[in-house]
């Protein structure tokens, strides 16, 4: 194992993966695990995969959190905060100079278009990844049955009632849970919908589900998400959310920043600021304060048998999100770039970064020619 590495050296690492980790989670974990387990030998294999499986376990941003974890490991709590800010900073900058480009006064048409073109494709993109999580969730199932109903509860949740899935995720993990304990209720804590009436409060509220409610992380939070900063405080259009939420995939970084893009939208620069602090506070926090127990959490049977529901409510969840994403298109060509985005993700297997970009120039292309863009 390499000597203990310098807080220099830790942001210096951290921050190359959080400048070159485009791809989402597996990314990122590929990017971890080349550091600190092949390249340096920080941690060993079987503590890495033990990190990996704890962080699943928690709601909010896994591949956060095992970066936050990785750090803490090799320099102690000062070094957790240092590789975890330098891990998300870099793209929370980039997603906030794209936000101002997006969403600020009156884009160039090509701009625009490049939006629309990415927002269009958003869709398959979340289908691409729940299909992909499917085979290994229903693997580890211990009921067939059940695991479908919460697959479809999800699915039903996402699709009809966004505000309202953090419940959905947490009765399906809830009910779980009973069952292998025999039927022991559990009661769950009341939850409020809505917080305020679209300040700052309303805009920490929904930072803070992203962040500290939400499990499953990614496309899970853009129900969330959707229905408060559309439908309920109008912070944005459809087509602004679905601009948001091609941002959050195309720059590296964990996908969660999406929601700096809501907050640039709510308030600001201060806004986006704002959300990011509250939606990866409880990723540190949940590290900071409970890293070391990381290895007993894997073994808790509690905690794995939550998970065996809401994870798959989860999975429907990212699922179910296709909906109103597509319902969210308003030009006809949109529809063609979300089938064309289809066929090159499941068919020809390219990457969502280069779906997502491709879609963009497409949409570009047609705004250069004259054709109609969302309002």
């Amino acid at each position: 194992m390499d000597e203990r590495p310098s807080l220099l050296t830790v942001a210096r690492e951290w921050g190359r993966i959080g400048c070159t980790g485009f791809g989402g989670p597996p990314a990122h974990i590929a990017l971890l695990r080349r550091l600190c387990v092949d390249r340096r030998g920080w941690l060993d294999a079987r503590e890495f995969e033990d990190a990996i499986s704890a962080c699943n376990l928690l709601p909010g941003p896994a591949s956060t959190q095992l970066a936050i974890y990785c750090a803490d490991r090799v320099r102690g709590r000062v070094g957790a905060i240092v590789g975890g800010a330098c891990f998300i900073v870099p793209g929370l900058i980039l997603i906030l100079a794209l936000a101002a480009l997006f969403l600020e006064g009156s884009p160039p048409d090509w701009v625009r278009g490049a939006g629309a073109g990415a927002g269009a494709a958003v869709a398959a993109v979340a289908v691409h990844a729940g299909w992909s999580l499917v085979p290994d969730s229903r693997r580890r199932a211990s009921s067939e049955l059940r695991w479908a109903l919460y697959l479809l509860a999800g699915a039903i949740s996402a699709a009809r009632v966004g505000p309202w899935l953090v419940l959905v995720l947490l009765g399906c993990g809830a009910i779980e849970l009973a069952i292998r304990r025999g039927g022991t209720a559990l009661a769950l804590p009341p939850l409020i919908a809505t917080v305020g009436k679209g300040g700052l409060l309303s805009l920490t509220w929904v930072a803070f589900k992203v962040g500290a409610l939400s499990y499953g992380g990614g496309f899970v939070i853009i129900p969330l998400m959707q229905a408060d900063a559309v439908d309920h405080y109008h912070w944005m259009t459809s087509s602004q959310f679905l601009n948001a939420v091609a941002l959050g995939q195309v720059t590296p970084g964990p996908v969660v920043q999406t929601v700096a893009v809501v907050g640039y939208a709510a308030a600001g620069v201060g806004g986006g600021l704002l959300a990011a602090l509250v939606a990866f506070s409880p990723s540190f926090l949940f590290v900071l304060l409970g890293g070391e127990r990381f290895d007993r959490l894997r073994s808790n049977t509690g905690a794995t048998a939550f998970l065996g529901g809401a994870g798959p409510a989860a999975i429907g969840a990212i699922l179910g999100v296709a909906v109103p994403l597509t319902r969210a298109l308003s030009c006809n060509w949109q529809y063609a770039v979300l089938g064309g985005a289809a066929v090159a993700l499941f068919v020809l297997r390219r990457g969502v970064v280069f779906t997502l970009l491709a879609a963009g120039a497409v949409g570009a292309i047609v705004a250069l020619a004259g054709g109609p863009l969302p309002s």
